[in-house]
Formats: structure tokens, C-alpha cells, sequence
């Protein structure tokens, strides 16, 4: 895999406290690990049964016997959202790439509420 060439982020010195700037350098290490893994996948995985055209198939009894289990995943692109259906396999392999993803984001959040806060806790008048 080819190495990603991009600004590198250029600030001041953080005035963080000892404990937020403890947590900033663990939540750096998290993201630092899933970005060296490359494995992160936007989107859902779910697992669907479905029905079929048959009018005498079993998946239209009672109780009805659905056809499946089938993989699909979904992600949002233009506004719209898209998909493709699975193997069992490929959604085993992509479900971790899934949770990295979220990962990722429930991190960010955290970086960005801690930056939040030190804005707010920063006492010098504009």
C-alpha cells in the first residue's frame, strides 16, 4: 500500500490539562493503530431473510420459512445510499472494518469535544 502524502497539522502548543492531554495522546495511539491497519470500511452490515415471487414457497407460509441468511452492506454516497450484497465470509472479513470505522468516529467526537473545552477554558480576552 502506497504511502498517503497530505499537510501535516501545524498548531501551537495545546494548553491541556494533565488528564485531557493524557486521554488526547491515548486517543491518538487508538486512531494511529486502526489508520496502520488500513482496514476501515464506511457503512452497515446487516443480515437479511427474505421472500421470494413463489406464492407456494415456504417462505410465504405459516410461519414463514425466509430464504437466507444474506450479507448487505450499505453506505451513504451523494446523498444516497448504496449497497452490495456479501458472502458470509467477506461480511465476517468487513464487519471489523465496519467497527474500526466507528471507532474512529466516536474518537474524533471525543478530540473534537476535548478541543471544545479547552476553547472554553481558555481565559484570555480577544
Amino acid at each position: 500500500m502506497g504511502e498517503v502524502v497530505g499537510p501535516r497539522c501545524q498548531t501551537g502548543p495545546m494548553t491541556l490539562g494533565p488528564e485531557a492531554a493524557a486521554e488526547v495522546s491515548s486517543i491518538a495511539e487508538e486512531l494511529a493503530a486502526i489508520a496502520r491497519t488500513g482496514q476501515v470500511l464506511p457503512g452497515s452490515l446487516a443480515m437479511r431473510l427474505t421472500r421470494c415471487g413463489h406464492a407456494n414457497c415456504a417462505c410465504h407460509g405459516d410461519p414463514p420459512r425466509r430464504h437466507g441468511p444474506y450479507w448487505h452492506w450499505t453506505r451513504k454516497v451523494a446523498q444516497k445510499t448504496v449497497g452490495h450484497w456479501l458472502s458470509a465470509d467477506q461480511a465476517a472479513t468487513y464487519e471489523l472494518w465496519v467497527e474500526n470505522d466507528r471507532r474512529a468516529h466516536k474518537l474524533l467526537a471525543r478530540l473534537e469535544a476535548l478541543g471544545a473545552a479547552a476553547l472554553e477554558a481558555d481565559l484570555r480576552q480577544p
